[in-house]
């Protein structure tokens, strides 16, 4: 099972997802409790081995921002979060980077179908940090997807269940305070994904 951990705000949180064993970590250069400036999403990017993924996270930028922010990084990915139009993934397909496209269960939630390499499917109300009605999900998305929205160590086994994803992403799941990411959640995190 795939995982990101995402909101990464300093290097021990970076250190401890990739010892962990996550897959991907998310670096936030938009609007939230999380967000980072390039500069040190490029810091952090720099701490993560090849075989992690880096991926900046943005919602409602438009593409040259993005493009800039991502040049600026060195991120290995661009996350597109909320209903970014078809015209913004095509306007970054030639970045030379993975895009991936964040939306609540209401989108269309093909993955590819906005030229996307991996889908999140996200709560109704991303970053809340609540849980919600996964199984509503359950079959609908196609290809590589990834479940976000409400997961932590004690309930992430049951949502994987019941919807099913190709993977998941966590971010106030593993934390103590917004932006502040704890180890041993991260750990407890991993191990109840994957035993």
């Amino acid at each position: 099972m795939y995982v990101k951990i995402c909101g990464l705000t300093d290097p021990g949180q970076v250190s401890a997802a990739v010892e962990a064993g996550a897959d991907a970590v998310g670096l936030v250069m938009t609007r939230s409790p999380r967000r980072i400036t390039t500069e040190k999403a490029a810091a952090l990017a720099a701490l993560v081995p090849a075989h992690v993924l880096t991926v900046g996270v943005f919602r409602g930028e438009d593409p040259e921002t993005v493009r800039a922010a991502a040049l600026a990084s060195g991120v290995r990915a661009v996350q597109l979060h909320g209903r970014h139009p078809h015209g913004d993934f095509t306007a970054l397909k030639d970045l030379g980077v993975r895009l991936v496209r964040a939306v609540d269960a209401e989108a269309d939630l093909r993955c590819g179908a906005f030229d996307e390499d991996l889908l999140i499917v996200d709560a109704p109300h991303a970053g809340s940090g609540l849980p919600w009605e996964w199984a509503a999900v359950r079959g609908r998305p196609s290809g590589r997807w990834l479940l976000a929205g409400g997961l932590d160590p004690a309930n992430v086994a049951g949502a994987i269940a019941e919807a099913e994803p190709w993977g998941v992403d966590v971010s106030s799941g593993v934390e103590t305070s917004p932006g502040v990411k704890d180890p041993a959640l991260i750990r407890a995190f991993m191990k109840a994904v994957r035993g």
